[in-house]
């Protein structure tokens, strides 16, 4: 069964995109199954692939407001194991639609538990924003993962996304776990770059990534080729750093589930 994680904080420029289409590609190479889902009406994470986003015919919109089955908007990408629920521009208007529905924050929770068995993980872009589609996205998320930018306002608005949690943990989703802060575009020259891990990692501690994704000029080039980092240069700093994310994910998770084993043995 696939554990869900959104990529989610509400200041743009993070790398939250950057970070979902790499660290799902670096996923599939490590062969877990994998499903990204682009709940941004930017839809870059879906023209990050290569797809034309104008001539998408089904997508979350349509699985959100009309019902559509997930499985008749999925595409498949270029790497093995890998899929994508794609975007639309449509995507802005939904959460007007969606105001008068029952259970609206659990629309997209009821959307990827009918998938939760064809993949390992399922990762959500999420917008930058704190809307009712960001919303339905922590609702169906089993955790969150956080891009932190190494930059001057870095803290910025962090307060605002964990007061959002704490208020989905208590109404919503009382499961919903903090899966880690990731350091992005950190560059070893600046200053200023290692006084905000130091920062970040004074504030949060073991809930910080070990992983930190260097700034690097491929990871914002593979983009417009329509591939992850690691179809584009495998040799990369961004490629390289965005493998060792992945392989840190899953250890940790393999960890979390070793102990609640061990937990449930000696109940």
């Amino acid at each position: 069964m696939a554990k869900i994680i959104a990529l989610a904080n509400q200041k743009g420029g993070v790398g939250k995109t950057t970070t979902a289409i790499n660290l799902a590609s670096s996923l599939a190479v490590l062969e877990h199954r994998v499903l990204i889902v682009d709940a941004d009406p930017q839809a870059n994470a879906t023209s990050g692939y290569g797809f034309d986003v104008r001539a998408i015919e089904n997508s979350l919109y349509e699985c959100i407001v009309d019902g559509t089955n997930p499985r008749e908007a999925i595409l498949k990408t270029d790497m093995e194991g890998l899929d994508i629920l794609p975007s639309h521009i449509d995507l802005v208007g939904a959460e007007i639609e969606m105001l008068n529905l029952a259970n609206r924050e659990k629309i997209l929770l009821n959307v990827l538990n009918t998938l939760r068995d064809d993949y390992d993980y399922i990762l959500i872009d999420c917008s930058p924003s704190l809307g009712l589609i960001t919303v339905n996205a922590l609702t169906a998320a089993d955790s969150i993962l956080i891009p932190v930018q190494c930059e001057y306002f870095a803290l910025e608005g962090l307060g605002k996304l964990l007061n959002t949690i704490k208020i989905i943990q208590s109404r919503l989703n009382p499961e919903l776990e903090i899966e880690g802060f990731l350091l992005t575009m950190y560059d070893s020259r600046l200053r200023l770059s290692n006084q905000v891990v130091s920062e970040v990692k004074k504030h949060f501690q073991d809930m910080v990534f070990e992983t930190i994704i260097q700034r690097n000029t491929k990871l914002g080039e593979a983009p417009s080729y329509g591939k992850p980092a690691i179809l584009y240069d495998a040799e990369s700093n961004g490629a390289i750093n965005y493998l060792n994310l992945a392989r840190e994910l899953v250890e940790n998770n393999a960890e979390v589930e070793e102990q609640q084993q061990e937990n449930e043995i000696e109940q």
